[in-house]
């Protein structure tokens, strides 16, 4: 597994390798062509708005059709699995879904924040995982794992508890309710500022999603959370 093809095979598509970690039997993935094991897995997605030039022009986002982007990510994955010789599974296939949290945890590179979305350390809230690969060579001994720690631990003040406008987030989880019925009320700016609690974390403010982007995705949330 070269990890350096792997990321320049990648980036013209404006994605990156987001962490890596052996696979296990666990995880049920299926076997390579030529009934190989799956070794290895490496997390593919996007970092800040890495893949919005070429997502915003692509077939997928101009055609109308529902889930844009679930649909140019599995195009993109299985072309680039195809020419990597890998195998590809996607955060969105299901129920039962792969379990890529889990595997993030595994590659060391993020931990859960207070508003129960995973952090990196470097690119904060602003990172998202599209597909994975799957080889049949575990990761090189050495560069798997960055075991950075939380960011949040030593963030005392906690802002992004205290930004959301109608405190969805707290000490009980996010309030999944009172955050949709915000969403659809005539004061709510989160449609197109995105989630402030999230632009509030001071980790990786450099890689927020540019606005376009923003309200891609909160029209994604509100359509799929209509008002009740």
């Amino acid at each position: 597994m070269n990890l350096a093809r792997i990321a320049a095979a990648m980036a013209p598509l404006g994605l990156h390798p987001l962490g890596c970690c052996p696979a296990e039997p666990a995880d049920g993935l299926p076997t390579l062509p030529g009934e190989r094991p799956a070794a290895g897995i490496v997390l593919v997605g996007n970092i800040g708005s890495s893949l919005w030039p070429g997502f915003s022009v692509s077939p997928e986002f101009s055609d109308g059709r529902p889930d844009p982007l679930d649909r140019w990510s599995r195009r993109v994955g299985a072309a680039l699995a195809e020419h990597l010789g890998a195998g590809v599974v996607y955060p969105f296939d299901g129920p039962p879904y792969w379990p890529f949290q889990s595997w993030a945890g595994r590659c060391g590179e993020t931990a859960v924040s207070p508003l129960a979305v995973l952090i990196h350390a470097r690119f904060g809230l602003w990172h998202a995982y599209r597909f994975a690969l799957v080889f049949a060579e575990p990761p090189a001994t050495g560069t798997v794992r960055l075991d950075v720690g939380s960011p949040c631990l030593g963030c005392a003040a906690k802002p992004c508890l205290d930004a959301c406008p109608v405190g969805a987030f707290g000490d009980r989880g996010y309030d999944l309710e009172v955050c949709v019925a915000h969403l659809h009320g005539a004061q709510a700016v989160c449609p197109d500022q995105g989630c402030l609690a999230r632009r509030a974390c001071p980790v990786g403010t450099r890689y927020t999603y540019v606005a376009e982007q923003r309200r891609f995705h909160m029209d994604a949330f509100m359509a799929m959370r209509p008002r009740r």
